[in-house]
């Protein structure tokens, strides 16, 4: 993301994993660690997507260590695409090789990678949980997220998402009652969007 970026490989239950960690301003006092998932692999999903380098970018001002990761099957990580299962266990060996004892833990993902980021919730016990949850534009289609916590959670969608509809994403978070922020007339990859996707998420979890 900027020659900062730290490129290293973690051990995954596939083999090795392709990650990327970015660490917070000197001046910022440090929140914790989040780790951020990338969209479908087999539609050029990357750790590099646009998106999710701009939820990481977010994330590093409000003070947190980011790890982003690649998974199975895409770029330097071992494996082959397995629909969502073993990304999540992708996800959770990327937690368990950056995340130090006691450390506050925020997970995140773009489309599929929020998918896999409410399974990775679910998977986690109580006393490791993440204290916060970040999905933008959730692809809630394909096959349904876990539950999530309501009050932990932010869920950003464009109103005009042509690949995930928003009124697909309503019909998960209606049962949970859980809230959707919607930018009006902005698609699924937040084309021209992207500061204000990124001033959104500092200013909700500021």
């Amino acid at each position: 993301m900027n020659a900062h970026t730290q490129r290293l490989l973690v051990a995954g239950p596939a083999g090795p994993i392709e990650a990327a960690l970015d660490l917070p301003a000197a001046s910022v006092t440090p929140r914790g660690l989040a780790v951020l998932a990338h969209p479908h692999p087999l539609f050029g999903g990357t750790m590099d997507n646009k998106v999710v380098q701009t939820m990481a970018r977010a994330l590093l001002q409000l003070g947190y260590r980011v790890l982003r990761f690649n998974f199975r099957g895409v770029g330097g990580t071992a494996g082959t695409h397995d629909e969502g299962r073993g990304e999540c266990e992708d996800l959770l060996a990327a937690v368990a090789a950056q995340r130090q004892p006691g450390e506050t833990l925020v997970l995140g993902g773009f489309s599929f990678g929020a998918y896999v980021t409410t399974l990775a919730n679910a998977a986690l016990p109580e006393d490791a949980k993440p204290a916060r949850l970040l999905l933008v534009g959730p692809s809630t289609q394909r096959a349904t997220p876990a539950p999530v916590p309501v009050e932990q959670t932010l869920v950003i969608h464009g109103e005009a998402d042509d690949v995930v509809p928003l009124a697909a994403v309503f019909d998960w978070a209606r049962p949970q009652h859980l809230p959707v922020t919607v930018m009006p007339g902005v698609g699924h990859f937040f084309h021209g969007q992207l500061p204000q996707l990124r001033n959104l998420i500092v200013r909700s979890w500021h």
